[in-house]
């Protein structure tokens, strides 16, 4: 269902008599829903899940398997790797755009329960570490930095800790689907119904607005369930044009989008139907890693102008967001011959290579000398082992003065850019959808891709994010939506 429209809000007294009742009815069978479901089903509710795809899964089962977390894991300490829930509050607050010390301070403190519970799915994070700069690890290593925490200014403010735990599965595919094959079989161990195939399209209020029930539709079928609460749980809207070109025109034509077909922004639409107030609706996240190879780090990016913008070794998106407020969106990486070693699989294309630094400036059409003044600054500091511009950490700092040189294009529209929505319905910690004036929408919730949490940001943005809050505030909202319901 494309389009900015709001959806039609059906009332109670227009429901049949014997419409069939549930204490929690969640929308949506991806990482939030399902642990919705769970552990509204093991705090004692009846509860149905409608998902609109013919499996369970959702976007979060094309991921690679993610999950941010920290505070002290297992997985930490087995690599010896100290962490602190202040620590980790700390950066999660300072990398925020709009932080909510609230749900901050919870993920932090349940972060090490959080990854307990989910090893008790059936699977165990590697106790094993990978130190270079990836997008995901290659193998199944269990941890490593996927965020800015070792990256100037965040490192002198929050003691930098590795919290991208993945699942143990080799590569950057399918470690979701190895979560969710295990949470759907949890989920029919406690006996939850999942309706597949099954769209919610209306929500079903009672006279004094609260949430009551669901219309939904299958084909050619349609019907309601009445509910006690109602988690809406049905992803993003990168794969509404309408939505996308209204909130984030930034994931454009140029970009690749990240998400599965119903990544629509209906949940997001349901919630704002009955009054849910909706932020960070104009965040995206968006990248194109230009690593690994690692070695690719110690080079330099600069703007049309033969300019650095950016310390190279932040996290891609956070390159990705700078080079976005760059004039023209142009952007290269810079490497030379004794640091150059051509990824496999490059998202960011190689342009060609110069003997002298004088004729790769006219190749790249840049201004006449800036490249040689701003490599002659760099290499001069990089000797020393400092970077005093940016402040890019010490590991990844390498002059580039070995000639012939080589160039990347990290330019929006050459580099072969991906991205998602960040913005979704408010909501308190435990995942009840707020109005602008803090009031509740009482019996609806949001998780995943549906809310604001703490993904929100997409500079601050790191790996594991969504499916780690995803799941965290899936569950808070599920016990919720059970006590609230009277299950």
């Amino acid at each position: 269902m494309a389009g900015t429209d709001l959806p039609e809000v059906r009332s109670a007294t227009e429901v049949a008599a014997g419409a069939p009742s549930y204490d929690v009815v969640v929308v949506g069978f991806g990482i939030a829903g399902g642990c919705a479901a769970l552990e509204a089903a093991r705090a004692g509710a009846r509860v149905l899940i409608l998902e609109r795809a013919a499996v369970h899964g959702g976007t979060s089962s094309m991921s690679g398997g993610h999950f941010y977390l920290g505070g002290g894991t297992a997985v930490q300490r087995a690599t010896g790797h100290d962490d602190s829930v202040e620590e980790m509050v700390t950066y999660l607050t300072i990398t925020s755009k709009e932080p909510e010390p609230d749900k901050i301070r919870a993920y932090c403190e349940g972060s090490v329960s959080h990854f307990d519970w989910l090893e008790s799915l059936g699977f165990r994070f590697e106790r094993s570490y990978y130190p270079e700069k990836a997008v995901i690890q290659p193998g199944t290593q269990g941890l490593m930095y996927t965020g800015n925490e070792k990256v100037w200014p965040f490192i002198d403010q929050a003691r930098p800790a590795p919290r991208g735990h993945k699942v143990p599965v080799p590569g950057d595919t399918d470690g979701a689907r190895l979560v969710m094959d295990l949470l759907r079989d949890r989920v029919e161990e406690a006996g939850v119904e999942v309706r597949y195939e099954t769209g919610a399209g209306h929500l079903v209020t009672s006279d004094d607005g609260r949430v009551v029930g669901v219309e939904w539709r299958s084909f050619d079928r349609s019907g309601v369930v009445l509910a006690g609460a109602v988690v809406l749980a049905a992803g993003g809207f990168v794969m509404n044009p309408d939505m996308v070109a209204a909130h984030t025109p930034a994931l454009g034509s140029k970009l690749f989008t990240l998400g599965s077909t119903y990544d629509d922004g209906l949940g997001i639409r349901l919630g704002a139907s009955v009054g849910g107030e909706l932020k960070h609706m104009d965040e995206p996240f968006v990248t194109a890693p230009f690593y690994p190879p690692s070695v690719l780090v110690t080079g330099v990016v600069v703007n049309r102008d033969g300019e650095r913008f950016v310390a190279e070794d932040s996290y891609h998106a956070r390159t990705s967001y700078h080079v976005m407020h760059q004039p023209g969106q142009v952007a290269y990486l810079i490497v030379d011959s004794a640091h150059i070693e051509h990824p496999t699989m490059p998202l960011v294309p190689f342009i060609d290579g110069w003997e002298t630094v004088e004729e790769m400036e006219q190749g790249l059409d840049l201004p006449t000398g800036s490249l040689a003044k701003t490599l002659d600054r760099y290499n001069e500091h990089a000797a020393r082992g400092n970077d005093p511009d940016f402040h890019k950490h010490p590991d990844w700092l390498a002059p580039q003065n070995h000639g012939p040189w080589g160039a990347y294009d990290l330019s929006l529209g050459r580099a072969l850019y991906a991205g998602f929505t960040l913005g979704g319905l408010r909501t308190t910690v435990d995942g009840q959808v707020q109005r602008a004036d803090g009031s509740l929408v009482e019996g609806l919730y949001a998780a995943g891709a549906c809310a604001s949490n703490i993904a929100q940001d997409g500079a601050g943005y790191c790996s594991g994010t969504q499916l780690g809050e995803g799941s965290f505030f899936g569950r808070r909202a599920g016990r919720h939506a059970a006590r609230g319901s009277g299950g």
